[in-house]
């Protein structure tokens, strides 16, 4: 492909009508020597118009994240592309524009985190070489790509070695930038009154505070503690620096200043909150200047980032007693409240054009704790700190104000509607002491106010009135229950429960949403004893009109995006089938229907990752539930939807499939393989699919779940070899071997002794080549379950003595050497009780029945006895089977094309011995029983071989006694 058309083929990746057939060229494409290199250069060639410059950086980003390196760190890449890369690409990036700057920033980052610094050490002097005096576009390039790169610091945990990175680059960095810093302040003057070249100088200002910040997050850099006098006080002109030529027209859009001023509070909350003892001397006169700052800044949308970050740099140095004794007066705590707290909290017009126009994102801001920005968390951020430092003295001086507002909403409600949401928000923010947690909402509330009182005098009415109440007053009523849903009683749940569900029925998009919110947060809260606020019983005779009525919310605008935008009333669905679980069955076919029809509609456009994950743990709670009942209706009405997503190959939607796919499996009560999963056996061996690493794990307990069923048809088809070429390709990998070691497990436990026998010697060739050559911690512990899961299963023909057979054809010998220096010590490392319960049956049985520990392994049966006792010592306790099905919080979660496991579906972990109940009797039976049959050879054993441990000999005799 010449570079015209790699260049057309990039262009119309980004085209939704063409992405499918360009991704599928260039995935071809980029298997050629050169790829990255060509895309470097449609990106630097003026010749190419702008879009196809960008699309060919975003795609080297996304090419340079999958392919730079393998698990191990190794290029990928042949190393004269690896070079020329490097040389290439921060020249390259100081010169483009700043979209594609950011693209390319981005992979820096990715190229930094494999090679920087030790294999990438000249990174940083040739950063610094290009600085220059005065040419700002020069040196922005050059401050972004060092932000790309040291911005990596601030997630980080401290350690040695991310401390001799972060050295080398002070090392060589810090003068420079020093410099630049002061030299950018004088440039900024002495080009006050020429607009464009002003604004390329505070980009650079801007840049370099974000870069203050970078180099500042682990730990305080000699030079600017050196500097803190003349640091501070350039970072306090900028605060309240102030030139007309930097406004932006209109109320909506920040520019420079706003910028710039954000960055320096985000320095100041870091260095308040870590560097106290440095920048305690500065800290005054930055209250003084927030303080004047948040009095005088008017409430255009442009400003609240800035307002925000104010709001932040006050919260974090009230937390120090010395600086919050400042505001321990109620004059001084009136003032703070009516001029910097209540502006900021007050619903705004421009709140309400989001709540009108946006209402997706009205609710994404004030409900999920992504609103950290906005006005109205950080006031209350502040006010709630205020509230830990002074309970009563802030307690007392809101609730008057409160009272204010409640009085001016009662003089006029139609019209003063705004006051009283002002007083529940109030109300709400001091009755709150620490986060909203995702699964109680409120846990802890400030004793000198009462919440449920507050609740029934000022807002259940707006909650039972039918009409005549302002949909904001509304909104507060049903968050009000959120929030605080801890506090109320199951009784009087009992009464707002329903009151929840009828505003499912509203008209506006914000109060639906809301109520379902609510609904689905309800429904999963439990109390002290771990009941349910809210049982099955309550909700099994609305389920069907609850569900019907929450898939026309859902499927309201069938336009793939839009019908994707609201992933709270999918989370709902998901929750009303969980709860209600087999009550599902009885509207099995208007359940399927919606999900079919869902499903067709997003296949083409996956928009919104969080919609359609709840989406398919919706679905696998309704397969989990109904399938047992009715597994041939849904799989012929699922199938054909699930097919449709691995022929169009939607990569995000694959990985959830095979979960679906094995839980459908489950779920079919025949216990054989029907022809119907036969048919997937084939397929799903195909090595594109296990390409992509997010499918594996979904793909082996597929896997796993066919060979439980059908494990003689899958030997007859000669679909085993294929099958253990998968396993070697997993045991192969770090990251994967976890389910190599899952596939192998599945493939003992199903297939007889006789089958795997032809292959298991080169089993233990690949595994005997890790531990030798690369064995990590867990490749270890899970060798250890797979020795004890096969020594354990004498009844099913293996067992030690199998084993020792298959080991010894490797290596002879090998098996003392792997059972005295890698099985006995790890067994006594194993935590999880399964594993450990699986070692104490696997030991036992050894003792019991293995031929060559009992005539050649005669110090080696000591051993075991001493290891099993020592198990025993801390037996394991097996919980009961606990079918809860446990949230998982979006939040914590990254999406993409990799593997999301559905909790709905999650397959508990496996006990081969469910009859094995008490680890300590089952082994003191057993022991008994084979001394009695095998005349007293234990007890013989034990007095001959544990002669020198009287008391593993006397603890052993205390079992055999029991």
């Amino acid at each position: 492909m010449d570079m015209q058309r790699l260049a057309s083929t990039l262009e119309a990746s980004l085209d939704p009508t063409k992405n499918k057939y360009a991704e599928t060229a260039l995935l071809q494409e980029q298997k050629k020597p050169g790829f990255s290199l060509l895309l470097l250069r449609i990106v630097a060639s003026d010749a190419y118009d702008s879009t196809a410059r960008l699309a060919s950086a975003l795609y080297f980003k996304n090419f340079i994240r999958r392919t730079w390196t393998d698990e191990n760190g190794n290029y990928k890449l042949p190393q004269n592309e690896v070079v020329s890369i490097k040389e290439e690409l921060i020249g390259l990036m100081i010169s483009v524009p700043a979209n594609i700057q950011y693209q390319l920033g981005d992979a820096v980052g990715v190229i930094a985190d494999s090679d920087f610094w030790r294999r990438w050490d000249t990174l940083v002097d040739d950063l610094v070489s290009r600085l220059t005096p005065d040419n700002a576009r020069i040196n922005n390039g050059v401050l972004q790509v060092a932000h790309s790169i040291f911005k990596r610091w601030r997630p980080l945990y401290r350690s040695d070695e991310l401390f001799t990175e972060v050295n080398h680059v002070l090392e060589k960095f810090g003068d420079p930038f020093v410099q630049l810093l002061s030299s950018t302040d004088h440039l900024i003057e002495q080009n006050k009154n020429d607009r464009p070249t002003l604004s390329q100088y505070f980009s650079t200002m801007n840049l370099m505070i974000k870069l203050l910040y970078d180099l500042s997050v682990q730990d305080l850099p000699p030079i600017f503690e050196d500097n803190m006098q003349s640091l501070t006080s350039l970072l306090l002109k900028y605060l309240v620096y102030d030139n007309f030529l930097l406004h932006t027209d209109g109320d909506s859009e920040a520019g420079p200043l706003e910028y710039v001023k954000s960055e320096i509070f985000e320095v100041l909350v870091l260095y308040a909150q870590k560097y106290e003892d440095a920048f305690g001397p500065f800290v005054e006169q930055f209250i003084g200047s927030s303080w004047n700052l948040l009095t005088t800044t008017g409430l255009e949308t442009k400003n609240d980032i800035l307002v925000s970050k104010a709001l932040q740099f006050l919260t974090s140095v009230t937390r120090m007693s010395q600086h919050a004794r400042a505001f321990n007066s109620e004059g001084i705590m009136s003032q703070v409240i009516e001029r910097v707290v209540l502006p900021n909290l007050s619903l705004r017009e421009s709140d309400m054009e989001v709540f009108e126009d946006e209402p997706i994102e009205f609710i994404r801001r004030d409900l999920e704790g992504s609103d950290s920005d906005t006005r109205r968390r950080a006031a209350t951020d502040f006010l709630q700190q205020l509230l830990a430092q002074f309970q009563k003295l802030v307690t007392d001086v809101v609730l008057r104000y409160i009272n204010h507002y409640l009085s001016d909403y009662s003089n006029n409600p139609s019209a003063n509607w705004k006051s009283k949401d002002t007083a529940v928000y109030l109300f709400s923010s001091i009755a709150a002491k620490g986060a909203v947690t995702t699964s109680q909402g409120v846990k802890s509330v400030n004793e000198l106010v009462n919440v449920i009182d507050f609740f029934q005098a000022n807002v259940a009415a707006d909650l039972v009135a039918d009409s005549g109440v302002e949909s904001i007053l509304k909104v507060d009523a049903i968050k009000y229950l959120y929030m605080f849903r801890s506090q109320i009683t199951r009784e009087q749940w009992r009464d707002a429960f329903p009151l929840v569900v009828k505003h499912l029925g509203s008209s506006e998009y914000v109060v639906y949403t809301y109520a379902a919110i609510a609904l689905e947060r309800v429904l999963s809260l439990a109390d002290n004893s771990k009941q349910s606020v809210i049982i099955p019983a309550d909700v099994k005779p609305l389920s069907a009109q609850l569900l019907q009525h929450l898939f026309q919310l859902i499927e309201r605008d069938p336009e793939p995006a839009k019908l994707q935008e609201n992933e709270f009333l999918m989370r709902c669905v998901m929750r009303v089938l969980v709860v209600i679980r087999d009550g599902v069955v009885p509207v099995t076919d208007s359940v399927l229907a919606n999900f079919i029809k869902i499903t067709q509609i997003i296949i083409p456009n996956p928009a919104n990752p969080r919609f359609y994950y709840y989406h398919f743990e919706a679905l696998g709670a309704f397969i989990r539930f109904a399938a047992p009942s009715q597994p041939e209706k849904l799989e012929n009405g699922l199938y054909p939807v699930f097919l449709s997503i691995l022929q169009n190959d939607v990569q995000e939607f694959i990985p959830y499939v095979f979960q679906l796919f094995a839980a459908l499996l489950e779920a079919n009560p025949s216990g054989s393989l029907t022809a119907y999963y036969a048919s997937l056996a084939q397929p799903i061996l195909s090595p594109q699919f296990w390409s992509s690493k997010g499918n594996i794990p979904a793909l082996v307990r597929l896997l796993s779940s066919l060979m439980s069923r059908g494990a003689s048809q899958i030997a007859e088809n000669q679909q085993l070899q294929p099958i253990l070429a998968i396993f070697q390709n997993l045991i192969i990998s770090k990251v994967n071997e976890i389910y190599g070691f899952e596939l192998l497990e599945s493939i003992m436990a199903n297939f007889a002794p006789h089958i795997i026998e032809p292959y298991f010697v080169t089993v233990l060739q690949l595994l005997f080549t890790r531990l030798q050559s690369s064995k990590t911690e867990a490749f270890s512990s899970r060798f250890v379950r797979i020795y004890h899961f096969i020594s354990s299963r004498i009844d099913s023909g293996l067992g030690a003595d199998w084993f020792i057979k298959h080991a010894n054809q490797v290596q002879e010998g090998i098996y003392v050497q792997l059972y005295l220096s890698i099985i006995l010590p790890d067994t006594q490392k194993q935590a999880r009780p399964l594993d450990r319960k699986i070692a104490v049956i696997s030991l036992c049985k050894t003792l019991t029945d293995s031929i060559a520990f009992a005539e050649k392994y005669r110090k080696g049966w000591g051993y075991t006895c001493e290891t099993l006792l020592k198990l025993l010592e801390n037996a394991p306790m097996i919980a009961l089977t606990d079918d809860t099905i446990v949230d998982q919080d979006v939040d914590d979660m990254s999406f993409g094309v990799g593997f999301t496991q559905l909790q709905t579906i999650k397959r508990p972990a496996r006990d081969y011995s469910p009859e094995v109940t008490d680890v300590k009797s089952w082994v003191g039976r057993e022991l008994q029983k084979c001394n009695a049959s095998q005349g007293g050879k234990i007890k013989r054993f034990a007095e001959e071989r544990l002669s020198q441990s009287p008391q593993v000999l006397q603890a052993l005799s205390t079992y055999m006694s029991r």
